[in-house]
């Protein structure tokens, strides 16, 4: 495109130049060895681009000519070269097939077409090949070959670190990684290995200079650094909560100010301040969280900030929790199980059933079934939530990898990975939520009703001799044995499981009530 503008422009030149000869003519006398030569400017311009022009196809056509060896050469070499990277492209495209005989051709082809020392890709086919033949010691010996070579050193290096982590030698998949971090930072695959390695050994200050590293060389983005580091400052404060609460505190408020509504960061900051006796500041750092992030870890953490507080304090806590995030299934919950712990039933009830309104799940059900134990202890109505827990869907966990864990963890246990926990419901746990609102309906409604019995007042007879000599005149001190009449029973409920005898909620109507004998009173 450039050299046709260019030979437009040059035409355009040369015609607007001739234009403007032709417009001013003139005549042009040339004197030379006796002759003279006259012609008009128009001859003599014409004249001058004709002799410019031959000059330079005369000069073409000896350098064509005194060039050809040379040209021809490298018209057979070119050829040469391009048939071999067309044989090793599909010696590679082979290789990654699966297809170690093509593969072992197309290498051949190429190592007779291509210089082995100029080509590196030609080991790399050679490795590729060796390892679809199962021929490992041969690939290990070509990936070393290749990473002593400055231009091939990362590649080589890469397939000595797969190699081995496939057959399990973490160690020497280690010193791969990190040697190949050293001389290479902004190798995505090295820097995310050495960085797991380093925190699997908790080496937290190792492992935060080599994402410092990281994020200067640009291998991750902001947001990415920022979670990784934030994650890295919990792991270090979880360490040193013990030892070092002030460091602990520091590290995770650094890592809260990079993710607001990180959970174990808070939690840990919370620990760390009640260690400093700063009940303000752990609260602080809850509610801010909570505000976030409602979490049943936060909830708890809050409500029993301070150990000496009663049941009715912590009930205080946590209506606080609810007015900072009403309308929450977290902030009933956590309403929910202070109020029955602080024995109103009634509240704890409430709560309860409109958090399985919002969301239902076994935790609400198991809590349903505690306040109608705490309530009314109706077996039949605690068996009731108990069956509707079953039934419900599951309540989320720290999981990762499969795995799961009472508490927040930094790293894998399975698989190593940094930050791979995650606060949801367990694959293998997860069922059909799609009517979990209709099946919670149906059993509030489904509820029974509560089985009331009422018992007579124990008759109090005076035992024959039970008189003392000391009590004559007063015939006060007396020994009493209580025998209660048979109960009655206001309603009988029909019963939720099997016949009636198999109900301990429910009393058999045909089974003769039993008599008990109370102690002496005195």
């Amino acid at each position: 495109m450039i050299r046709l503008l260019t030979f437009l422009l040059l035409v355009l030149a040369l015609g607007f130049g001739f234009a403007w000869l032709a417009d001013r003519p003139g005549q042009l006398s040339i004197l030379w060895d006796g002759q003279l030569v006259e012609m008009s400017l128009t001859v003599a311009a014409s004249f001058a681009v004709a002799l410019v022009a031959a000059v330079m196809m005369t000069w073409w056509l000896v350098r064509t000519i005194w060039t050809s060896p040379h040209s021809v050469r490298r018209y057979f070499r070119a050829r040469t070269r391009d048939r071999g990277y067309q044989a090793l492209s599909t010696g590679l495209i082979a290789a990654g097939a699966g297809n170690a005989i093509l593969a072992r051709k197309m290498s051949a082809r190429a190592r007779g077409l291509l210089r082995a020392d100029q080509e590196p890709l030609i080991l790399m086919l050679d490795a590729q090949a060796a390892l679809i033949e199962g021929k490992q010691d041969e690939a290990r010996r070509l990936f070393q070959q290749m990473s002593e070579d400055p231009e091939t050193r990362e590649l080589g290096l890469r397939g000595l670190y797969v190699d081995a982590s496939r057959l399990g030698a973490n160690e020497a998949a280690r010193q791969y990684a990190e040697t190949a971090t050293e001389q290479a930072p902004y190798l995505p695959w090295a820097a995310k290995a050495t960085l797991e390695y380093r925190c699997q050994n908790g080496h937290w200050d190792d492992a935060i200079r080599l994402l410092d590293q990281q994020r200067i060389a640009h291998v991750l983005n902001r947001a990415e650094a920022d979670r990784v580091k934030a994650v890295l400052l919990t792991a270090k404060a979880a360490d040193q909560l013990d030892a070092e609460p002030t460091a602990a505190r520091d590290n995770a408020v650094g890592a809260l100010k990079l993710i607001k509504d990180f959970v174990p960061a808070a939690l840990i900051a919370a620990k760390a301040y009640m260690r400093e006796e700063n009940l303000r500041k752990a609260s602080s750092v809850l509610e801010q969280v909570w505000k976030l992030q409602p979490h049943p870890e936060i909830a708890a953490a809050y409500v029993r900030l301070r150990s000496g507080d009663s049941a009715v304090d912590r009930l205080k806590r946590a209506e606080k929790l609810e007015a900072l995030k009403p309308n929450n299934p977290e902030s009933l919950l956590a309403v929910s199980e202070a109020a029955l712990a602080a024995t109103e039933f009634g509240k704890a009830r409430s709560k309860a059933e409109a958090a399985l309104r919002m969301e239902p799940s076994e935790r609400v059900f198991l809590l349903l079934a505690d306040i109608e134990e705490a309530e009314t202890g109706d077996q039949g109505r605690i068996r009731h939530w108990m069956v509707s827990a079953l039934k419900a869907p599951k309540d989320a966990a720290w999981v990762a990898d499969g795995h799961v864990s009472e508490k927040w963890l930094p790293v894998s246990p399975v698989t190593g990975r940094l930050d791979a926990f995650e606060w949801k419901v367990p694959f293998d746990q997860v069922g059909d939520v799609s009517d979990s609102h209709e099946k919670a309906k149906d059993a509030v409604a489904s509820l029974p009703p509560v089985t009331v019995t009422e018992e007579a007042e124990p008759q109090v007879t005076v035992a024959p001799g039970a008189l003392s000599p000391i009590d004559t005149e007063s015939e006060m001190h007396v020994a009493t044995t209580a025998s209660p009449a048979p109960e009655e029973t206001k309603e009988i409920a029909p019963p939720f499981f099997g016949r009636p005898p198999d109900d301990p909620g429910v009393r058999d109507p045909d089974r003769p009530a039993s008599t008990k004998t109370r102690l002496p009173l005195f």
